[in-house]
C-alpha cells in the first residue's frame, strides 16, 4: 500500500499539482525504477498529498529561520536545480558558510545525507539547517515550535497531517517527504542506454567512451540499471579539500580534537569551522575518511554549478582539469585518483556528456547554464595543468593507462556487433 501511494503521488508531482512549479518537483520519476523508491521511502514516514503539501509550505517558508529572511529553498531554489549556485552558501545576516550547497534532487536515494554524511535520514537533515546558527539560526526546537504554533494555518495542517500539535520531529517529516518527490530521471543518456543511436551527439558519444575508458568516470559514477543515478554513494578523497590550507596539519589536529559525535556540534564544524575540509572525519573519526566526501550524482549535473564540497571549481572544465591532473597530493587521497592524460578535445567531449544526464524538465536551463560555463572558460581555466597532466613533470609514478583501440563504452551495457 505505501508502495503504490508513493508512485501516486510522484506522478502527482510530475503535473505540478503539488509543488506549485511548472512542471513541479518529481518531474522525472518516470526514470526512476519503481522498487528503489519503495526502498527508499521510510515505513516510519509514509507520504500523503496533505503531508507533502505542508512539507512543501514549510521548505518555502522564510518564518523558519531566525531573522525571517532565509527559507530552506532560499539555499535549494527550484529554479537552480534545487541549489543556489554559490560558492559557499549565505544564510541570516549575510553569514556565509563553508560548504557549498548540495542538490536536493535525488536526495532520497541517499542512504546518509550531507556531503560527508553526517545526517542519517531527510528528517534528520532537514532539523540541522534551521539550527545552525549562520543558516537559519534558530536557537532550540522549542523556539522553532512556538514560533509555528502561533501561526494558525500550521496549527491547524498539523492537526489534520498528524493528528497532533505542532512538534519538532512532524515538522522534520512533513519536509523530508515533499523533498521526497523533488526526483530527477529520464535524461538524454537513458535514452541512449535503452538503444536510441540518436539520443546523443557524437561529442557526447566520445564522450561516453571516455568516461568508461581512459577518464576513470565510471570508477565512481558508473550506470547501475537498479540504482541509476550515477553515483557509487561513497565517500572519496579526490584531492580538493588538499587545496586551501596545510591539510597534513589539519588532519593531526583534527585526529587530536574532534572528538563530538553530537550531530548539531558536528553540523556547526562542518558549517562553520576549518574543519569543515575533513569531510567524512568529522562524523566517522576514521583517518582513512580524513578530507572524504560523498560522490555526487550525475543526473542535472550541468545545472548544479559551482562544484565540490567548498564550491571552489566554477566549471565543468575545471572539474575535467582536476581530475585530468590527478587532483592535489596528499597523504589522504583516494587510491583511484591519478593523472589522465586528456586532451583538450577529449575533455570538450566529457564536457558535453555532461548535458546529457539533463532531464527535459531543465534542458534548456541546462544549455544556457553550458553556454554561460563555456564563457568562462574560454577566459580563464585555474585548474588546467597540462603538463602534470600529460606526464611531461612532476611524475608521480602512475602511468596513463592504454586501453587499446577498444571501445569501452560497447562493453557492459550496449551492442557488441562492432567489436572484434
Amino acid at each position: 500500500m505505501r508502495f503504490v501511494a508513493c508512485c501516486a503521488l510522484l506522478a502527482l508531482a510530475s503535473t505540478g499539482s503539488l509543488s506549485g512549479q511548472s512542471p513541479g518537483p518529481g518531474a522525472a520519476a518516470p526514470g526512476i525504477p519503481a522498487d528503489l523508491i519503495e526502498f527508499s521511502t521510510p515505513d516510519d514516514n509514509p507520504p500523503s498529498p496533505e503531508k507533502i503539501a505542508l512539507g512543501e509550505k514549510l521548505f518555502n517558508d522564510k518564518r523558519l529561520s531566525a531573522d525571517g529572511s532565509t527559507a530552506c529553498a532560499t539555499c535549494h531554489d527550484p529554479e537552480k536545480g534545487f541549489t543556489d549556485r554559490l560558492q559557499t552558501s549565505r544564510g541570516i545576516r549575510d553569514q556565509v558558510g563553508q560548504r557549498n550547497a548540495p542538490t536536493v534532487l535525488n536526495a532520497m536515494f541517499f542512504e546518509t545525507q550531507f556531503l560527508d554524511g553526517r545526517a542519517p535520514s531527510l528528517e534528520e537533515q532537514s532539523k540541522l539547517p534551521i539550527l545552525n546558527p549562520i543558516e537559519m539560526g534558530m536557537k532550540e526546537p522549542d523556539e522553532v515550535v512556538a514560533k509555528l504554533a502561533e501561526i494558525p494555518e500550521y496549527r491547524d495542517e498539523f492537526q489534520r497531517v498528524f493528528g497532533r500539535p505542532v512538534n519538532y520531529d512532524d515538522m522534520a517529516r512533513a519536509i523530508a517527504s515533499f523533498e521526497r518527490t523533488i526526483t530527477s530521471g529520464e535524461a538524454p543518456i537513458d535514452r541512449f542506454l535503452r538503444g536510441d543511436e540518436n539520443a546523443l551527439t557524437e561529442a557526447q558519444k566520445r564522450g561516453w567512451s571516455l568516461f568508461n575508458g581512459k577518464a576513470r568516470c565510471m570508477s565512481c559514477h558508473a550506470f547501475n540499471p537498479s540504482y541509476p543515478l550515477f553515483s557509487d554513494g561513497r565517500f572519496h578523497n579526490i584531492g580538493v579539500a588538499a587545496n586551501k590550507q596545510n591539510f597534513e596539519d589539519l588532519a593531526l589536529r583534527a585526529i587530536a580534537a574532534v572528538n563530538s559525535n553530537d550531530l548539531e556540534e558536528i553540523d556547526r564544524m562542518a558549517i562553520e569551522t576549518e574543519f569543515s575540509e575533513l569531510g567524512r572525519f568529522l562524523v566517522t573519526k576514521k583517518r582513512l575518511d580524513i578530507g572524504a566526501f560523498k560522490t555526487n550524482h550525475l543526473r542535472e549535473i550541468a545545472m548544479t554549478a559551482p562544484y565540490m564540497h567548498d564550491g571552489s571549481l566554477a566549471t565543468l572544465w575545471d572539474v575535467m582539469d582536476h581530475y585530468n591532473k590527478g587532483g592535489i597530493p596528499n597523504p589522504f587521497l583516494d587510491g583511484g585518483i591519478t593523472r589522465l592524460g586528456l586532451t583538450e578535445e577529449e575533455i570538450d567531449d566529457l564536457v558535453a556528456l555532461m548535458e546529457a544526464f539533463t532531464s527535459d524538465r531543465f534542458a534548456q536551463a541546462a544549455a544556457d547554464e553550458m553556454a554561460r560555463q563555456k564563457r568562462v572558460a574560454e577566459k580563464q581555466r585555474p585548474e588546467r595543468e597540462t603538463e602534470v597532466a600529460m606526464g611531461r613533470e612532476q611524475h608521480r609514478g602512475d602511468a596513463i593507462p592504454d586501453h587499446g583501440e577498444k571501445d569501452p563504452a560497447q562493453i557492459g551495457g550496449r551492442p557488441l556487433e562492432n567489436q572484434d
